[in-house]
């Protein structure tokens, strides 16, 4: 085993990635392909960070999943039943403007919360072992 030492600065990038690009894909949700493409490479970035040797930073990316990964489930459900919700709501555009907004405020506010958050966390460096040679 061999001894890694982990900067205050990849922490702190370790927990703002995930947040950063769930609001970015978030924001351009009407695009559809980037958050497709967050999607799927968030779970690669979740994967990653969940087993960081600081748990802050495990903190950070649970709670910008449950935003992100929640958002994501309701689409399914939303979009499964959006030619009723269409008819209800008075159209597409309508439908589409309201899903954009609540999305917008359930990830982006909290997201923002948890940047700064990060930024302000008096982040040290950590020595961790490793099995990698």
């Amino acid at each position: 085993m061999s001894i890694k030492t982990c900067s205050a600065a990849q922490q702190m990038r370790a927990a703002q990635t995930f947040t950063f690009f769930s609001i970015l894909a978030v924001l351009l949700l009407p695009a559809v392909i980037p958050m497709l493409l967050w999607i799927a490479a968030s779970i690669f970035v979740y994967a990653a960070a969940a087993c960081h040797p600081n748990p802050k930073v495990c903190g950070y990316i649970k709670y910008s999943a449950y935003r992100f990964y929640g958002i994501v489930g309701a689409l399914v459900v939303v979009l499964n039943f959006s030619p009723q919700m269409a008819k209800a709501m008075g159209g597409w555009l309508p439908l589409a403007i309201a899903i954009w907004l609540v999305c917008i405020l359930v990830v982006v506010p909290f997201g923002v919360r948890d940047l700064l958050r990060a930024k302000k966390e008096p982040w040290q460096d950590i020595q961790f072992e490793s099995d990698e040679h």
